[in-house]
């Protein structure tokens, strides 16, 4: 492997907003250990209205690789299918905007690759935080509790696996296998990765590719966010017939049974019985995850607010996916304005 010529990447990097993280992801890529003239960047901008902008034409000036690109639709699959169509490197790496990236972030996702022969590597999905509850929710993100169980979030495990965190694709696979779905606002890399992997594509995720992601920091933000998943996982179940795994559908599960047993339960004692049971399961699986999670050193402060930081994590999604079913199955509307609008609204101090 060490003979083999270094290839040329394409780094793509959806934005938009995000002057107070831009500037720390891109010195996280301009500090790789990456050959620069095997380098280009395409900062791909949702038209900013804060200093976003201002901020990538300033290392565009200095930095002939760097190019700011438009992205008139705004939302994630158009920018990300803007920097592919651009890119002209036989590697593709997508970024974001709210990570940073270790120094070797770029050979690693290239070792790995050429080692595999996968279709698409990346790493787990690392958090950073600032803020109390920021803390909070970062923790329970990585937790088997909050996510169903997803390997993408477990910063050990390394094999096969079916969705990573952004992703580093050969540019043939796109070729192949078309480009991210753009009546997706959200889940369009979940999409793209059951695509590759139904046509026979593998997918590998490396502890040794690290990067760290800035997770929302209120629970507002963070229920809006779920909501939204939720939301547009039944657009892709619709399209593919099939869900890629079974915790897609159990927070709707959850939430339906929910909202049928409430009403019923003002006629039915044994109704009432069953919502009983219903509510005290969750609440005790709830307590346990709770207790489990915040048993290691330093983590007890969190105790009040993790429950809740689960509980949205669920019910948002939940009830994203029911609202999904709604418009998509039983109405067969277009997407509701509630979950086309981005999320990322707060801003956080992350110094």
């Amino acid at each position: 492997m060490a003979n083999d010529p270094i290839k040329s990447i394409t780094v793509i990097i959806p934005c938009r907003n995000e002057e107070k993280y831009i500037g720390k992801c891109l010195d996280s890529i301009l500090q790789q250990d990456y050959p620069k003239d095997k380098l280009e960047i395409l900062v791909v901008d949702g038209m900013s209205t804060d200093g976003s902008r201002a901020i990538i034409q300033s290392y565009q000036e200095k930095y002939h690789f760097l190019k700011l690109l438009d992205n008139p639709r705004r939302i994630v699959p158009s920018a990300l299918n803007t920097g592919i169509r651009n890119a002209k490197c036989e590697v593709i790496i997508i970024m974001g905007a709210h990570t940073e990236y270790a120094k070797d972030y770029l050979s690693q996702c290239e070792q790995v690759q050429a080692e595999t022969g996968a279709d698409n590597v990346g790493g787990p999905a690392r958090t950073k935080a600032s803020t109390y509850l920021q803390k909070a929710i970062a923790i329970a993100f990585r937790t088997p509790f909050a996510v169903g169980g997803s390997k993408s979030h477990n910063e050990d495990y390394e094999g096969e696996i079916d969705t990573v965190t952004y992703g580093c694709y050969h540019k043939a696979v796109f070729q192949k296998i078309g480009l991210f779905d753009e009546e997706l606002v959200r889940n369009q890399d979940d999409e793209l990765n059951f695509r590759l992997t139904r046509a026979g594509g593998k997918i590998w995720q490396s502890p040794q590719i690290k990067s760290w992601y800035y997770p929302r920091a209120s629970i507002f933000a963070l229920f809006r966010q779920y909501m939204q998943y939720g939301y547009w996982k039944v657009k892709v179940i619709q399209k593919h017939k099939i869900p890629a795994s079974i915790r897609h559908i159990v927070p709707g599960m959850f939430v339906a049974t929910l909202l049928i047993l409430i009403p019923l339960s003002i006629i039915s004692k044994y109704l009432r019985i069953l919502l009983g049971l219903v509510v005290f399961s969750y609440l005790l699986a709830n307590i346990f995850a709770t207790l489990l999670t915040c048993r290691k050193p330093l983590r007890w402060r969190y105790l009040p607010v993790m429950p809740l930081v689960f509980f949205v994590y669920h019910f948002a999604y939940g009830y994203g996916f029911l609202r999904g079913v709604l418009d998509f199955v039983f109405l067969r509307k277009k997407a509701s304005a509630t979950f086309t609008k981005l999320t990322r609204a707060e801003k956080v101090d992350t110094k």
